[in-house]
């Protein structure tokens, strides 16, 4: 009778010790349920841009980074071309210099380009009259829109005679232009020598961290001007140059930055005045020397991008330190310092003279750029003119393809 009781309470504890763990097992994978449903929010979604392309976005989390872990560059579908934005600001006689690079752009490039020109009140009709000027076969590679000049308010007449007239705005074009993604922002004074889609996809090179990608200042940190004779700390050993940005917008508007004011790290909007305040008395070269600073503190944000892609008269004005360019050719003309107009550098002078010249519709190669290469022949005299078939090494390329490719009679 022993035996059959202790059996009997045996056989008990076994069925009660199966149902604990059955419910154990059942509470486990409940809130395991819940722990998931709590977290899901936090998880990237998909939102759409203005192009019908969608882009990775985060939510932000009770704890902020200045790493933009999960903000990348909008992802096309297959078969999908995104437009490329490329903005200039074009005050007072630039604007002449800012329609010239645009026509650079929509002569070389076969996607589709929105432009974005910021200039004062009274240059809008002209540069909507030469824009509308071009043939229907130039026009429909492109849209536009003229932006007026927009400062803070508090701070307009501080910010808008820094170094040139309106040459800060580009600090401000994150906040201005909202819905874009990402821009290519490039001085009046640069010519495309190759298609915008180029640099533009470089956009997809981007890190994580990585939002901004420009050029350095110089070659050589023993006579790059920002080594030598920089007040203010400057990006990587020869600091960076800014006329030529690549720019992730939504990155660098969410993105927080360390700086050399505050422990707290700041946005780009709450980042700009302060730096001013602190160094207006230092700097030389205005908006490009407060990115420089900004970007000294934050080098992680910087896609540091070959000297081809922003070629200047320093490059080979005492000869030649540029190697891709050598390598590859000049992607990128930047005729800082005004010789594009003067003198000085009577190659930079011609590349610009050619395609102002230049009208469309006749043929690239005969009207374009055969007497281009005759007018640089004629510049060897100088340093940057023995180099000058740097210019047109990738140039001419393109303007065969590009003229195979042009209506009948074009």
């Amino acid at each position: 009778m022993r035996v059959y009781l202790r059996t009997f309470s045996l056989c008990i504890v076994i069925a009660l010790l199966s149902l604990v763990f059955l419910f154990s097992k059942h509470d486990a994978e409940s809130f395991s349920a819940v722990l998931k449903h709590v977290r899901a929010p936090l998880e990237p979604s998909v939102a759409k841009n203005l192009n019908g392309a969608t882009k990775s976005k985060q939510r932000p989390t009770a704890t902020t980074s200045h790493r933009p872990r999960d903000v990348a560059h909008k992802v096309t579908s297959p078969g999908q071309r995104e437009t490329m934005q490329l903005a200039v600001v074009a005050c007072g006689e630039r604007h002449g210099e800012a329609v010239n690079m645009l026509k650079t752009a929509a002569t070389l490039s076969s996607r589709a380009l929105r432009f974005h020109i910021f200039a004062e009140e009274q240059l809008h009709t002209s540069i909507k009259t030469a824009l509308d000027s071009w043939p229907a076969f130039i026009r429909a590679k492109f849209s536009y829109i003229v932006h007026p000049i927009s400062y803070p308010h508090e701070n307009h007449k501080e910010w808008s005679q820094l170094f040139k007239p309106c040459a800060s705005q580009r600090l401000f074009i994150p906040m201005i232009l909202k819905e874009v993604d990402s821009l290519l922002y490039v001085d009046t004074d640069v010519l495309f020598l190759q298609p915008v889609e180029l640099i533009w996809d470089m956009l997809t090179h981007f890190n994580s961290t990585q939002l901004v990608a420009m050029a350095p200042e110089h070659e050589e940190p023993r006579i790059a001007w920002y080594s030598r004779f920089s007040r203010h700390p400057y990006h990587g050993k020869t600091g960076i140059n800014s006329g030529v940005m690549l720019m992730n917008l939504t990155r660098m508007r969410m993105t927080q930055f360390k700086n050399d004011m505050t422990s707290v790290d700041l946005h780009w909007d709450e980042l700009l005045m302060p730096l001013l305040q602190k160094y207006k008395l230092n700097i030389t070269w205005g908006d490009q020397d407060l990115i420089n600073i900004i970007f000294h503190y934050n080098p992680e944000m910087v896609f540091s991008f070959p000297c081809h892609w922003n070629y200047r008269p320093d490059h080979c004005i005492y000869g030649s330190n540029c190697i891709p360019a050598e390598e590859e050719g000049v992607l990128m003309l930047h005729g800082n310092r005004g010789v594009f107009h003067s003198d000085k550098q009577p190659a930079f002078k011609a590349v610009y003279n050619a395609f102002k010249h230049y009208i469309f519709g006749q043929d690239l190669i005969k009207s374009f750029l055969l007497p281009l290469e005759a007018a640089l022949n004629g510049t060897t005299h100088t340093y940057c003119g023995k180099v000058s078939h740097f210019f047109t090494r990738g140039l001419g390329k393109s303007v065969r393809k590009i003229q195979r490719m042009l209506p009948a009679g074009g």
